[in-house]
């Protein structure tokens, strides 16, 4: 037995700690990519301490070396299997930017260092666990394999995939919110079903031969060959997959691969409020594991430490977005009471100062299904709760989530909070009250509101999935005609995608004059990320609009996309020659000046040194435009031997 004592806040990182608890093997060994932070943010130890809830045995193998297998051998073989997930978001995306650089800093690493996870995590997890233990049970999950369930465009290496499910070799893929996917999984292990028998399971993805019997009716099969070199057969499979996401009437979808198939099982049903008031009732210890502290600890933490999460789920329906992938667009909310009693043991912890940073989920202010048909029948599959106008049976009401910022409020040691996640403006405007509005700008907004308005052209809100202008346009005024009326200085964040499909560049052009006319100046601007499991994505890819099979403009040319991001940030001086050289491929020369409706100040460099890469010629025209500035002079010696000085023109 080791001397040190046993710190039974966190779940066993190593096979001393489960000695010490009395177990033999664990029953579960969770795989993740991110370092060990058991908060309810974080899929690994939500899934993890649910499992330990229904009596399973779990040890978490954070960030393991995966080099060689031997660290995949810390716990010895579990009993039941290996679980695994590459982290909170995509292990490409936590390593590469946009432009396909390489990042600089890991949110979810210690003391945000690189490298800690390999590219394409769970496929090397899987590949290192069955190099140790062979045919060992494996399922993964998390935010990577849900998107990466079906053959889907992979960005970075700018092709169609196969099936995570394929490349990992894994036995089953668990997609979307996994709370009652891995509980009924778990029990028919534990039951000794094998797991290759395992196919009757809602939310999970399995690979078979044709002749199995198929548990639901379904969709498909699309051939993978098809879809890795035919656009429109890739979008209307991505069409049917995004048609089939809902737990009521969604079906299996099927694809081919070389004499097998791989078949998604419809959704998990969501949780209802009880069974989430369960999951964020568990013993989080609320922090990162203290084997991080010698190096700064874990940074993800400061954003969600003191926060709560509400809900899940989203009918905003942004094409951009992987939520409807994911999560789905059937909202589910915690009830009062659970959210009170944790914000009571927010208040406990150290460090708390009294403030609440977020009261938030994917959208902050849903708290119910769009409507109570999608109760009973799901979602609509042709139609959108919000864009680009409400449904006549939307459901619009703040009244319970004002409650829920009040009794928040009034917990003890809470001086104030705060909603930080984003707000659904459109869904703020079509409130016939504006009790939650006026609330939100005078109690729950820190100086700043971050809003998503993305854009201002129809046509690109219209790719996206976005209400039209005028509605944020009427947000924004009532916004600071509120801010105003009660004496405050408080400012709005909009969030903006450049180069999104159907974006041209005449349209970064009027959308860098309504900044103009607005007065903003963004710090920071997204360009589009083309992520698995997205319908931009897949308009991105194919051109082709899924929704309607239409096509549609898209802006992949590097120069371009270098145009739109620099149009929407024209008031940065670095970007001045790139937005002159677009405003001239947009024949807008007139907003090229020092006008007050001028985007940028005329360029002095001559004609024909413009837009050239030779740095030598355009310093040689600076000399010949200031000759005086250029002369220099120096002593030298004449053939007499005399000093003299000499006048000469630097080079």
């Amino acid at each position: 037995m080791s001397e040190r004592t046993i710190n039974f806040d966190f779940l066993p990182v190593s096979a001393e700690e489960c000695k010490e608890r009395g177990w033999g093997a664990p029953d579960f060994v969770y795989v993740t990519g991110d370092a060990y932070v058991d908060h309810p943010s974080f899929g690994a130890s939500i899934i993890s301490r649910v499992l330990e809830a229904k009596g399973y045995k779990v040890a978490i193998l954070s960030q393991p070396d995966y080099k060689s297998c031997d660290d995949f051998k810390r716990f010895g073989r579990p009993r039941l299997g290996f679980l695994v997930s590459a982290g909170n978001i995509d292990s490409m995306v936590a390593h590469y930017t946009v432009s396909k650089r390489k990042r600089t800093y890991d949110y979810y690493t210690a003391g945000g260092k690189m490298g800690k996870r390999p590219d394409r995590a769970v496929i090397v997890y899987c590949n290192r666990i069955r190099e140790a233990y062979g045919d060992v049970p494996i399922i993964i999950g998390g935010l990577e394999a849900s998107l990466r369930r079906f053959a889907h465009y992979d960005y970075w290496d700018n092709k169609v995939r196969r099936s995570i499910l394929v490349d990992s070799r894994a036995d089953i893929l668990a997609y979307g919110m996994g709370e009652n996917i891995i509980i009924r999984i778990a029990e028919l292990l534990n039951k000794g079903v094998p797991v290759k028998k395992i196919h009757d399971v809602r939310g999970t993805v399995y690979i078979t031969t044709p002749e199995d019997k198929i548990h639901f009716e379904y969709v498909g099969p699309w051939d993978y060959d098809d879809l890795k070199t035919d656009k429109s057969i890739y979008a209307k499979a991505f069409s049917e997959q995004y048609k089939n996401q809902d737990s009521v009437y969604g079906k299996a979808i099927i694809e081919a691969y070389d004499g097998k198939i791989l078949v998604q099982n419809p959704p998990m049903p969501p949780l209802e409020r009880e069974e989430l008031d369960f999951v964020y009732s568990l013993p989080y210890a609320r922090r990162y594991h203290p084997m991080y502290e010698k190096e700064g600890g874990v940074p993800a933490i400061n954003e969600i430490e003191f926060s709560i999460t509400h809900n899940r789920g989203c009918f905003g329906a942004c094409n951009f977005c992987a939520l409807a992938f994911h999560q789905g667009r059937t909202v589910r909310s915690r009830s009062i009471e659970s959210c009170v009693k944790e914000a009571e043991t927010i208040t406990k912890m150290p460090g708390f100062k009294g403030y609440i940073h977020d009261v938030g989920g994917p959208t902050a202010n849903f708290r119910y299904p769009a409507c109570e048909k999608q109760i009973k029948l799901g979602v609509c599959k042709d139609k959108r709760c919000l864009a680009p106008t409400p449904c006549k049976n939307l459901k619009v009401d703040h009244t319970e989530y004002i409650e829920l910022l009040r009794r928040i409020e009034a917990v003890p040691k809470v001086k104030k909070v705060f909603v930080r996640s984003g707000v659904r403006f459109d869904y703020v405007m079509y409130d016939k009250s504006e009790a939650f509005f006026k609330k939100l700008v005078a109690d729950n907004v820190s100086g700043q509101l971050k809003v998503a308005p993305e854009h201002i052209c129809q046509g690109v809100l219209n790719a996206m999935g976005k209400p039209p202008k005028e509605v944020y346009d009427s947000f924004k005024k009532r916004f600071f005609e509120i801010t105003k009326s009660i004496g405050k200085e408080q400012y709005l964040v909009p969030y903006l995608i450049s180069s999104h499909p159907g974006s041209t560049l005449n349209d970064a052009v009027e959308l860098a004059l309504y900044l103009k006319k607005w007065g903003y100046s963004p710090e920071q601007v997204q360009d589009f990320y083309p992520t698995p499991g997205t319908a931009s994505t897949t308009m991105f890819y194919t051109g082709i609009d899924p929704f309607t099979g239409k096509k549609i403009y898209v802006p992949t040319d590097h120069e371009e996309k270098k145009m739109q991001r620099a149009l929407l940030q024209f008031s940065n001086p670095a970007n001045a020659e790139t937005v002159r050289a677009a405003l001239r491929k947009c024949n807008r020369e007139d907003l090229i000046g020092f006008d007050k409706d001028c985007l940028v100040k005329p360029d002095r460099t001559p004609a024909s040194f413009r837009n050239t890469a030779d740095k030598s010629r355009v310093k040689t025209e600076r000399n010949i435009r200031n000759p005086k500035r250029d002369i220099k002079k120096s002593v030298v010696q004449n053939k007499n031997g005399n000093k003299q000085t000499k006048k000469h023109r630097t080079k």
